[in-house]
């Protein structure tokens, strides 16, 4: 089948076939690269992709139905930004926040292991101003 529209000009510029000589390679270098979409054949194999925007499992599983249907959406990352999130989904609208509250005696106890972090960053105020109030 002949390429056509932009896919033409993007297999042209950065496009690559790299053949492994076993699915573990394969995998790993899956991984390694952490990209925007992966296809396999099996569950099995899609268990042990974990750095992927998205994983499409068995020749059914159309990436464009990802695109448009059966995915979230179509905000993926790209770039090997996979190895840090995969997509955008409806957790990403959902705004949260954290509480903490510190008894002192709590604050005595992890007092010392604050400030030695603090001051490893060297942000002196951060370590004084721990320094105060358990002193």
């Amino acid at each position: 089948m002949p390429i056509h529209g932009p896919a033409r000009a993007a297999i042209a510029a950065n496009g690559a076939i790299i053949v492994t000589r076993t699915l573990d390679e394969a995998i790993a270098l899956s991984e390694r690269m952490a990209p925007e979409h992966v296809v396999c054949d099996s569950a099995a194999v899609a268990a042990r992709l974990t750095r992927a925007g998205t994983v499409f499992v068995g020749p059914d599983s159309a990436q464009a139905s990802g695109d448009y249907i059966t995915g979230s959406n179509h905000v993926l990352p790209t770039s090997g930004a996979a190895r840090g999130r995969g997509g955008l989904t409806a957790a990403d609208f959902v705004r949260v926040t954290t509480i903490q509250t510190l008894s002192r005696a709590g604050l005595k106890a992890v007092a010392p292991h604050a400030i030695a972090l603090a001051q490893a960053e060297g942000l002196r105020g951060h370590a004084a101003s721990i320094r105060i109030r358990v002193s």
